[in-house]
């Protein structure tokens, strides 16, 4: 991955509808080089899909998961994954081991999440966090 890459993925960042037109004028090179390098990017596995960013009223949070030591996190990860009110599961370093980020109606919703992870067999303890505000 080069510079232009890197300045592709911050474009898309943005707004991953940004036509390939408009990415290949603003960073100086044709829309077949955007369109190229957007699809390598994909094949690659560096862009693992184009996703949106919503203002639903919703409620969002970070619940943050530690499990057993002798633990895959990666299979814990996986299972929070398929959950539909799940954005993101990040593996982490320090005190706890996943961050889990949900978006979900209320906040009767968000505490059903964390009672459902809690009773996962391999967590051990969770912490949560509102997140108040957002910004790119």
């Amino acid at each position: 991955m080069d510079d232009l890459d890197r300045q592709i993925l911050d474009v898309l960042r943005r707004d991953a509808r940004t036509p390939y037109t408009e990415i290949g004028d603003e960073l100086g090179v044709s829309e077949g080089t955007i369109r190229n390098r957007v699809e390598r990017l994909q094949e690659e596995g560096v862009i693992e899909r184009f996703t949106i960013s919503t203002s639903t009223g919703n409620v969002k949070a970070m619940i943050e998961v530690d499990v057993a030591v002798d633990v895959d996190t990666h299979a814990v990860g996986d299972e929070i994954a398929e959950w539909p009110e799940v954005d993101f599961v990040w593996q982490v370093s320090g005190e706890l081991d996943i961050v889990v980020v949900v978006d979900a109606k209320d906040t009767t919703r968000v505490n059903e999440l964390i009672t459902k992870t809690r009773e996962l067999d391999d967590v051990t303890t969770t912490k949560t966090r509102l997140i108040l505000d957002e910004t790119l």
